[in-house]
C-alpha cells in the first residue's frame, strides 16, 4: 500500500485539486477489457471511444458514443451492456484513497470527467469522498479537452486556475489544462504516449506517490 509523507511547515497547497476520474483515480481499463473479452479488444475499443469523445467537442450522449465505438471495432452489443453492468465495480487505483484523505484538510477537491451525469456521479461515489464539485462533460456541454469542463469546475468552486492543480489520467487532458492555465500532474498508470502536440505535464509518474509532495509545495517559491 502506498504511503505519503506528512507535509512540513513550508507546505503551501493549492486552493483546489481537480482530478480526472476514470483514469487518474479509477482503473476503468480493467473493466473495459473485461467487457470486451480481452485486453487487446478492450484497448482497441477504448481508443475508438476516445477518438470520438476528443473529436466531437460538443456533448453527445456518452453511452451512445461507447456503443458506437464498440460497433465500429466489431464488438457485439453485449460489450457496452457488460461495461455498464460492472460500472460500480471500477477499481480504485492504489494510492488514490490515501492521496484524497491527505488533501482533504487542505484543499477543495473535485472531479472533471468525460462521462454522462448518471455514470459520472456513480463513478465519483466509489471514492467515498465528499466532493466539492463533480463536473461531467454532460453538465458542461462539451467533452474534454475543451476548456469549458475545467472552467465550469473552477467557476463552481470560485477558484482561479493559477490557484488550482489538476491530476490527469490521460495525456489529452494536457491540451485543456494548459489552455485554462492549470498546473498538471499526469498519473500515467498504463504508460501512454504523450499525444502529438500536447504540452508536457509539470510532473509525470506511473503512480500517485509523488502527487502529495508536489501539491504540498505548490506555492513555495
Amino acid at each position: 500500500m502506498s504511503s505519503f509523507p506528512s507535509p512540513g511547515s513550508s507546505s503551501a497547497y493549492p486552493e483546489a485539486v481537480l482530478f480526472d476520474l476514470l483514469t487518474a483515480l479509477l482503473d476503468s481499463w480493467t473493466v473495459w477489457n473485461r467487457a470486451a473479452g480481452s485486453e487487446t479488444a478492450g484497448r482497441t475499443w477504448r481508443a475508438e471511444y476516445l477518438r470520438r469523445t476528443y473529436g466531437c467537442g460538443a456533448y453527445q450522449p456518452y453511452e451512445q458514443l461507447v456503443q458506437e465505438a464498440a460497433a465500429t471495432v466489431g464488438l457485439p452489443a453485449s460489450a457496452p451492456a457488460a461495461l455498464e453492468a460492472h460500472w460500480d465495480e471500477l477499481p480504485v487505483w492504489e494510492g488514490a484513497h490515501e492521496l484524497l484523505t491527505a488533501l482533504r484538510p487542505h484543499c477543495r477537491l473535485g472531479v472533471v470527467t468525460n462521462c454522462s451525469d448518471r455514470l459520472g456521479q456513480r463513478a465519483a461515489s466509489l471514492l467515498g469522498v465528499d466532493w466539492d464539485v463533480v463536473v461531467t462533460s454532460e453538465a458542461a456541454g462539451f467533452y474534454k479537452p475543451d476548456p469549458r469542463p475545467y472552467e465550469l469546475a473552477l467557476s463552481r468552486l470560485g477558484v482561479r486556475p493559477e490557484n488550482a492543480a489538476f491530476v490527469a489520467g490521460s495525456g489529452y487532458d494536457l491540451f485543456g489544462t494548459s489552455k485554462v492555465g492549470m498546473r498538471t500532474y499526469w498519473h500515467n498508470r498504463v504508460g501512454l504516449t504523450l499525444p502529438d502536440g500536447a504540452p508536457p505535464p509539470e510532473l509525470e509518474s506511473p503512480t500517485l506517490d509523488a502527487a502529495l509532495p508536489w501539491l504540498a509545495r505548490f506555492h513555495v517559491g
